[in-house]
């Protein structure tokens, strides 16, 4: 039988990282084949990896965010061939950028229906929000660990905040056992 922890899936990690120098980003604009820079829309350079699919967000500080990958090696192998490309340009990119992971977004399915008005009463309104009317899900604020997940009556749920592809199997474990003890999870 397979339970919640087998049907989660990453769907975005999202870090940080940087190359330690101002950049004219206009210039690399020019000069990067596919980058995309329309600072009236948005003040970053948007460069896409598509194997391993991200997009990476270059700003003018040399600060940038790699979005869209699936795994955090595959948000490791996009920024290299970022960093790679940046070098082919003659830009100095240290050899071995310190890349941060911000967030990782995972989904699961706890394969019930849930009663989202019950679990809002059980688990008490100061870590959860419910307003059906605005939003379907349920939010609930996890202190340990330190994620937010979104709750949905097919049992669907979304896990975001994490640091650690292991956050969302803990979140998922807490979930559980909160539901379970309530008699919200039969």
């Amino acid at each position: 039988m397979t339970g919640p922890q087998d049907s989660i899936e990453i769907e975005n990690v999202v870090v940080s990282s940087g190359i330690g120098q101002e950049l004219d980003l206009q210039s690399v604009a020019m000069d990067l084949e596919g980058a995309d820079y329309n600072p009236e829309q948005f003040p970053g350079l948007v460069y896409r990896t598509t194997d391993p699919i991200s997009a990476a967000l270059i700003f003018r500080s040399g600060k940038t965010v790699c979005t869209g990958a699936k795994s955090v090696e595959n948000v490791h192998e996009s920024l290299e061939i970022v960093f790679e490309e940046l070098r082919d340009l003659h830009i100095e990119v240290e050899e071995d950028p310190e890349i941060i992971v911000q967030n990782i977004v995972s989904s699961a399915d706890l394969g019930r229906s849930l009663n989202l008005n019950a679990i809002a009463i059980g688990l008490g309104l100061e870590n959860i929000e419910y307003e059906p009317e605005q939003f379907p899900g349920l939010v609930y604020r996890l202190d340990e660990p330190d994620v937010v997940a979104l709750l949905f009556g097919s049992g669907k749920l979304v896990v975001t905040g994490g640091e650690e592809v292991d956050d969302a199997r803990q979140a998922i474990d807490v979930i559980v056992e909160r539901l379970e003890d309530l008699g919200l999870l039969e």
